[in-house]
């Protein structure tokens, strides 16, 4: 049987505006238009999974009560365009924290894969199959070690990237640009191998992203590829 396919979504930049640490439901802003073309890719069989680092935990700047309230907020804002939230994954680790118990290196803060690992598991989803947007390196290496194609939004923020890791599949000017694209190229081309690569360079890219499962078995962890 077939597995599931998903959008997964950076949060702040990507699917909201851009905000320094956000707090509370009414500090989560929805980019304009970007409703309908959620409906449409969910109409098109994709899941929406919300995948955000949140530090701001980490530091005390808000509490976990805090982020649930916000992501009620914000599920109930995307419904009204008919978009429903799959599911949700949120890291709220950071080494320099100040709460002890998450002031930690993790396998789940972005630019590690392991939201989307889980994700995937918890959610029968084909990463191969999937697509990951987000406004920062971070989020497009996370997608790649996870084996999504990968969608930067240019914000104006981030230099080129230095490492085949960190390069996306696609650039766009938007999160509005971005969900179309995906529309087309699904909908114009969807047997297209976009992770096509040179046999010479195949296990290159396989150990660069990390995404293959069975490294795990062979002793090698994907997170810290």
């Amino acid at each position: 049987m077939m597995k599931n396919r998903a959008l997964f979504l950076d949060r702040d930049g990507t699917l909201v505006y851009p905000a320094h640490y956000p707090s509370r439901p009414q500090d989560l802003h929805l980019y304009e238009n970007i409703g309908p073309e959620l409906c449409a890719l969910q109409k098109m069989g994709f899941s929406i999974v919300l995948i955000t680092n949140q530090s701001g935990i980490a530091r005390g700047y808000f509490t976990e009560l805090d982020l649930q309230h916000m992501h009620i907020y914000l599920a109930a804002e995307l419904e009204k365009w008919g978009v429903r939230l799959d599911a949700i994954y949120y890291c709220p680790h950071h080494p320099d924290g100040i709460v002890p118990e998450l002031s930690i290196r993790c396998a789940c803060r972005k630019p590690q894969p392991g939201m989307l690992l889980r994700a995937a598991d918890e959610l029968d989803i084909e990463l191969e199959r999937s697509w990951f947007i987000g406004d920062i390196l971070d989020d497009v290496e996370a997608g790649n070690r996870a084996g999504c194609q990968t969608i930067l939004i240019d914000l104006g923020t981030e230099r080129r990237p230095e490492a085949a890791v960190r390069c996306p599949s696609f650039v766009a000017p938007s999160t509005l640009q971005a969900l179309r694209l995906i529309q087309t190229v699904e909908a114009l081309a969807p047997t297209l191998d976009l992770v096509y690569r040179p046999e010479g360079w195949r296990k290159e890219c396989e150990l660069a992203r990390g995404y293959r499962y069975h490294l795990a078995g062979e002793g090698v962890d994907p997170c810290k590829i």
